[in-house]
């Protein structure tokens, strides 16, 4: 099986890159031509695309919607009708959540856009999937890992300093990218479909922050904020074809564990 990926500089895409030998990597798509992009998907000769390129951060997609609705919406679109007839996976968001009045967990039915960026994932998944429909859409908790340059939770706790963290009462999941990478071997096996993909919770970022600092050993004090807009799902859909992530907290633990951070007795990080 052959398998390409875009956005192989990004965050995710590296890391699928990294960790599946002989995955083909496709060449920035930005400013290319209909007919240059087709050429170039054609070319790969992959079975399998894992699309995780977009323009992701809310801000830069409210101030430059054009160039973001090209990037989340049509580049995609162009991506599907290149690739009919093979497996393509495209990576949304939990953003697509942003605008519920329900307190969650929130299923699929449930989507509700609160923002520039939200609204053009869920116009992506919808888009695609008419073209496709065995593509599968994975709406993508905020992923971290220790070794990345990018701010990410896990990174953001390890560098906290001071005597005290404020943290929300927030609900929402974060999840490790190598949970997320491992499991695209079952991931292109899936039918067509949006998924909710990450780590479940039933704390809020509160609560999460406090024992994942207690858990590091480190000398802060993580202080109660305000509430904030829910932003956590129900897996149970994807569960049921295998893929299940770390609770949040156990997900925490187990990155600082791979790289060997955590907390020894009498020993403080």
């Amino acid at each position: 099986m052959k398998i390409a990926v875009t956005g192989a500089s990004g965050f995710v895409g590296n890391k699928i890159v990294q960790m599946y030998e002989g995955a083909i990597v496709i060449p920035s798509l930005k400013n290319r031509t209909t007919s240059e992009i087709e050429k170039i998907i054609k070319e790969s000769e992959a079975d399998v695309l894992i699309h995780t390129a977009a323009i992701s951060d809310v801000g830069i997609c409210q101030a430059r919607p054009e160039e973001s609705y090209q990037a989340n919406v049509m580049l995609p679109v162009i991506i599907a009708k290149s690739f009919e007839g093979e497996k393509l996976i495209c990576f949304s968001s939990d953003q697509v959540y942003s605008g519920s009045t329900e307190i969650g967990p929130y299923t699929e039915d449930m989507a509700a856009p609160g923002n520039l960026y939200a609204e053009e994932k869920l116009e992506m998944e919808n888009r695609v999937l008419d073209i496709c429909p065995d593509a599968v859409m994975l709406r993508a908790e905020w992923m971290y890992d220790y070794i990345s340059n990018k701010g990410n939770y896990f990174k953001n706790i390890l560098n906290a300093e001071g005597d005290t963290l404020l943290c929300s009462r927030q609900f929402r999941g974060v999840s490790y990218v190598k949970e997320a990478v491992e499991a695209m071997r079952l991931v292109w096996n899936m039918p067509g479909g949006s998924y909710n993909f990450g780590s479940e919770t039933k704390k809020s970022m509160y609560e999460i922050t406090k024992e994942f600092v207690d858990f590091l050993g480190k000398r802060i004090e993580v202080e109660e904020g305000s509430e904030r807009h829910n932003l956590w799902m129900d897996c149970s859909k994807i569960k049921k074809y295998g893929i299940a992530f770390s609770e949040v907290t156990e997900g925490l633990k187990k990155c600082a564990r791979d790289y060997g951070m955590e907390k020894k007795k009498d020993q403080e990080i």
